[in-house]
């Protein structure tokens, strides 16, 4: 939106970034199905390739409906800039990517995502770079974890699968003063209930396929740039702060300031891993991001509801939602997700892995898929899907023990949903 007055959410979910088509007068954002744009003139074409203006040159690099995603989640986020990309597990390598080289490390929580577990274990060595997995809540130990081939900080702010929130405050003030950039996940949490930035993070991942676009279409990511972070300050991240070669010599922080890391996502990152959002994925997106608070809400709402309930139920033997009085986490949440807790837990049973499988397999109104943040409400036993790739140490570490299922509440009924888990649970017995 044009500068000006200072707008709420609600408003800015709808309209930010968004302008009515300026040949036809079509209010809704056009999906721009092209894939390259025509040039002025020659001296235009040129200016572009050389970044010398912004503009559109090919849609691997920039499309105007993604650009639209962009300027929306960015503002959303309190950032200055945003990238979009093909998927959430894109939108970690690509914001990686400018800050490590071979021998750099990054220091991730143990509490993450399976698939993030295994990328940052396994898949990103072939790059040379190497991930360190410590507690969170040991602020010493991630300190010592810190030595001077460490470029990065990774977390969530809610953690996939447990709902754990992270304490961004305390986590940030530990990567400031090692010089590192914090990169926080803000898929669960989305800029609704929780921004990563204001709590001192560098850069914010999502992926949008989940909560962003809430209806299970469409894969997404996007990086957002905060802006504040000094990429100059020494030595650690020459690809932007170091004359860039492919671009005769010019330095992406001398030259972009605040938005060096996100034009180098665009003119390194999307030109050369090719990690492009298409814009048909980028318009179902945003039709999602205009309901994103009332769906968060609700998310919240019911999740808070029936974790009270199955709190209660005898065959349970642990609920992780850490809005309950009963989390360890439940003053975390006021301090760094004011408005609720999302819609995110796990539920162990007591029956073990045998009760899991019986409990899965005989809801109905829940899917069994691997997704979350749908406006449905989803279930799965990660120990044997999403998590199925760790040892048993590193599941246990990510919350996602053999005898737990993981939950994602939709905005149903919530008394709907009740009633499905109760017969679930007791088939489960």
């Amino acid at each position: 939106m044009e500068d000006g007055p200072t707008y709420g959410f609600d408003t800015l979910q709808i309209h930010a970034g968004s302008r009515p088509d300026p040949v036809t007068g079509a209010r809704q954002t056009p999906i721009y199905q092209s894939t390259a744009y025509v040039f002025r003139d020659a001296e235009h074409a040129a200016s572009l390739f050389n970044l010398q203006e912004v503009g559109y040159i090919y849609s691997r690099l920039t499309n105007p409906t993604v650009s639209v995603l962009q300027e929306r989640i960015a503002t959303l986020e309190g950032g200055v800039g945003a990238v979009c990309c093909s998927s959430g597990h894109a939108a970690q390598i690509m914001a990686l990517f400018p800050l490590m080289s071979p021998g750099c490390n990054v220091i991730a929580s143990t509490r993450l995502y399976g698939g993030t577990v295994t990328q940052f274990s396994q898949t990103i060595k072939r790059f040379g770079w190497s991930a360190k997995f410590v507690d969170f809540d040991d602020l010493d130990a991630l300190k010592n974890a810190i030595d001077e081939n460490t470029r990065a900080v990774f977390c969530e702010a809610i953690a996939n699968p447990g709902g754990y929130i992270t304490d961004l405050q305390a986590i940030s003030s530990i990567s400031d003063k090692a010089g590192l950039p914090l990169i926080v996940d803000n898929t669960t949490a989305t800029p609704y209930l929780c921004r990563p930035i204001e709590y001192g993070a560098t850069i914010v991942v999502h992926s949008t396929t989940k909560y962003m676009t809430g209806n299970g279409t469409v894969t997404g990511g996007c990086i957002v740039d905060s802006g504040k972070f000094d990429w100059s300050a020494n030595q650690k991240f020459p690809s932007l702060s170091e004359p860039e070669p492919a671009y005769h010599g010019l330095r992406f922080h001398e030259t972009f300031g605040a938005l060096a890391f996100t034009f180098h996502g665009i003119a390194v990152g999307l030109r050369d891993l090719g990690m492009t959002m298409n814009p048909q994925a980028a318009h179902y997106t945003l039709m999602g991001l205009e309901t994103l608070s009332l769906r968060m809400q609700r998310h919240s709402d019911n999740a808070l509801k029936i974790a009270s309930w199955l709190e209660e139920q005898e065959t349970v033997e642990a609920v992780t939602y850490a809005g309950l009085k009963s989390s360890p986490y439940f003053d975390r949440v006021k301090k760094v997700c004011p408005k609720g807790a999302g819609g995110l837990f796990t539920v162990a049973l007591k029956g073990g892995y045998d009760s899991c499988v019986k409990f899965v397999n005989a809801l109905e109104i829940f899917s069994h898929v691997a997704n979350l943040g749908d406006s449905r409400s989803l279930v799965i036993h990660t120990a044997s899907t999403t998590h199925r790739q760790l040892t048993v140490e590193q599941q246990i570490a990510a919350g996602s023990a053999p005898n737990v299922v993981r939950i994602s509440i939709g905005i149903e009924d919530p008394e709907d949903l009740i009633a499905d888990l109760k017969q679930a649970l007791s088939a489960a017995k």
